[in-house]
């Protein structure tokens, strides 16, 4: 892969002009569900790469550990038994993680100014000097992905080896992934790959087989290829995600108004100090006060 760019072409909480002269390519992550072993090769690449170093884990009966997603496990492999089909029990494992959203609703949802970017390539990425631990971003999230950490109040999650990819490798999940599951390059060139894959998939048997890439958020450049493509519940993947209409209203009418109301609270206290001049204690309630303390001593 060429090198690519990092520049920024979205920042948080921010108007501020931003590059337009390169033209990058636009890159993504494609995981074939249907390849998948869940070795969880790729969770430990991430944290190796990544330097992260979690907690001792329970044995909980399954093969997912941890359970969930945190600060330090950036990626994670979930495993789900279902029945698409009365009588026909399937094992489903997902590699699961941020998506980075093409219209990300973490970045929409962070009042800290450049705390959260969207690079030109298509990566969204943390940069937690800025982040001031509101959780904003994991109400944004449609995917339920950004964690906070108890150690900083710093809010984290997979950045897609943007320092990787900067240089022109690829994440470390996909270099590591033994049965060519991940695939990493252009977004384009990832949904031809894809086509073919569920070609495959629909000859085998899996005719709903199809490509999740929901239109909700703009699209992700994170890819699944999945067997039931009209059920990624089955997955742990939200059928139709978009972002939040709370998200929706704080960028869109409340902010507006919430500015203005401050505003004109501090025109009326500006107004109310030339007109009446000063909040000032009268001689008589200074004496009254005295009084009461005389009393009480």
């Amino acid at each position: 892969m060429a090198l690519q760019s990092l520049d920024i072409q979205a920042r948080s909480a921010t108007t501020t002009a931003v590059p337009g002269v390169r033209e990058t390519l636009d890159v993504a992550k494609l995981i074939d569900i249907s390849k998948c072993i869940g070795c969880k090769a790729c969770q430990v690449a991430c944290m190796q790469w990544n330097d992260l170093q979690g907690e001792i884990g329970h044995n909980h009966g399954d093969y997912q550990n941890p359970r969930d997603l945190n600060d330090t496990t950036w990626t994670l492999m979930r495993f789900y038994e279902v029945e698409p089909e009365p009588d026909r029990l399937e094992w489903l494992i997902r590699k699961d993680g941020c998506m980075h959203c093409a219209d990300p609703g973490c970045l929409a949802a962070c009042p800290a100014p450049g705390a959260i970017v969207r690079y030109s390539n298509g990566i969204v990425d943390f940069h937690q000097e800025h982040c001031i631990g509101c959780g904003y971003c994991i109400t944004g999230c449609p995917f339920d992905i950004p964690r906070l950490s108890k150690k900083d109040e710093k809010a984290y999650k997979c950045t897609l080896c943007s320092d990787r990819v900067a240089v022109g490798l690829a994440p470390a999940c996909v270099k590591t992934c033994p049965t060519g599951a991940i695939t990493f390059g252009g977004k384009a060139e990832m949904i031809h790959y894809a086509g073919t894959r569920v070609a495959d998939l629909r000859e085998r048997g899996f005719t709903e087989a199809g490509l999740y890439d929901p239109p909700g958020v703009g699209g992700t450049h994170v890819l699944y290829v999945l067997q039931h493509a009209d059920r990624p519940e089955l997955y742990g993947l939200p059928k139709d995600p978009a972002i939040s209409p709370l998200v929706e209203l704080w960028k869109g009418a409340a902010k507006p108004l919430a500015i203005a109301t401050m505003a004109l609270v501090g025109l009326a206290s500006l107004f109310h100090y030339v007109t009446k001049g000063p909040n000032a204690v009268s001689r008589e309630i200074e004496k009254e006060i005295e009084h009461e303390e005389e009393e009480q001593a």
